[in-house]
């Protein structure tokens, strides 16, 4: 398995690999770019295919962070942590345990959060032994659960994107489609349906899709089938790779604006939707809402209010995006914005004297 010749490594500061025979524990960890402060994102626990595939998604979601990061204002760099396993059957306090001993063994230099698979108590049980973790329950000095923050996020970027696209914010009588029903997904949903949207959702979960259609009056659809349905915006909230070069071409929405991380599934996916006259809002930048709050309760005293006003500050920073777009990809202008704004931080570094 090649590391520096990996299409998606890109100039990653240090990939390590843990393991441990006594709980299972199978995990990589990737510090990206430490430029603007200690690395920090999520701990993803899946069952991956293999490890390339896992290798990937980590290279992958840490690089994104580093970006979410510096869009987001935070003094924090980019990393990201896999551990490969099914988490409702392989996670056990062993296991989050040793990770949290491999992440202790880095000094600091990445500080570990939540994501899908894990919860608070999980962080929690990860803070056992290293301080290097953020994303605990209140109970154990922490914020708590970061997803309605993302959630809240999320549902002010498609306002942005709906007022950009159309000239109005008003979401009543909108069809939103949205791709997955985890905690940021249905947290969504609620926030949806009380702005009066009509909700269209899928999801492998059946008892997340019942409770969407009690609570919501959503309409379920097949997940292979969610991107097609006819609405006005499509809100991808599940894993990656879900705008490709087979999904564009048949997306039926005038907006994508969803929580998912890396939903294009190559650079050129981004050009693709622009030439289809399809608003993308970059996923790095729409869902940072998590980060943010992590990096309040990393900053000391925590504020929740303060947390929620920098929260709702990312449509302003969607609609900058989207201003400078113009009618074109909106993915690499975000993407051009946010490498700007690291190498502005890199230069006074760089003209510090040697010795």
């Amino acid at each position: 398995m090649e590391l520096f010749d990996h299409p998606e490594h890109d100039g990653h500061e240090a990939v390590t690999f843990a393991c441990d025979r006594a709980s299972g524990l199978r995990a990589i960890i990737a510090v990206h770019d430490r430029t603007a402060g200690p690395a920090c994102g999520g701990v993803r626990m899946w069952a991956y295919a293999n490890e390339a595939e896992a290798l990937t998604d980590v290279l992958r979601l840490s690089r994104g962070m580093t970006l979410k990061n510096v869009m987001a204002g935070l003094a924090l760099g980019g990393g990201k942590a896999v551990i490969l396993g099914d988490a409702r059957t392989a996670k056990s306090p062993g296991l989050l345990r040793a990770f949290g001993r491999a992440v202790d063994g880095l000094g600091g230099r990445y500080i570990a959060a939540e994501d899908v698979g894990m919860s608070p108590a999980d962080m929690a049980v990860m803070a056992e032994e290293t301080p290097h973790v953020a994303g605990r329950g209140e109970a154990e000095g922490g914020s708590g659960d970061p997803s309605p923050l993302t959630a809240l996020g999320v549902f002010e970027g498609i306002r942005a994107a709906a007022r950009h696209a159309t000239g109005s914010d008003d979401l009543a009588d909108c069809r939103i489609a949205v791709q997955g029903l985890g905690h940021v997904g249905l947290g969504l949903c609620e926030r949806l349906h009380d702005a009066g949207a009509a909700l269209v959702v899928a999801d492998l979960d059946r008892p997340r899709l019942a409770q969407a259609q009690v609570r919501f009056q959503a309409m379920v659809v097949a997940p292979h089938r969610i991107h097609t349905v006819g609405a006005d915006i499509f809100a991808p909230c599940a894993l990656g790779g879900v705008l490709n070069a087979d999904s564009i071409p048949a997306l039926d929405a005038r907006i994508v604006a969803g929580s998912a991380n890396n939903q294009l599934a190559t650079a050129e996916d981004g050009a693709r939707l622009a030439d289809r006259g399809i608003l993308y809002a970059p996923d790095y930048v729409i869902n940072a809402g998590g980060i943010i709050n992590v990096a309040a309760e990393l900053g000391g005293r925590y504020d929740r209010a303060a947390v929620e006003v920098k929260v709702r500050a990312i449509a302003d920073t969607l609609t900058e995006i989207f201003q400078a777009a113009g009618d074109g990809d909106t993915a690499a202008v975000a993407d051009r914005i946010a490498l700007q704004r690291l190498a502005a931080l890199r230069r006074p570094m760089d003209a510090v004297p040697a010795g």
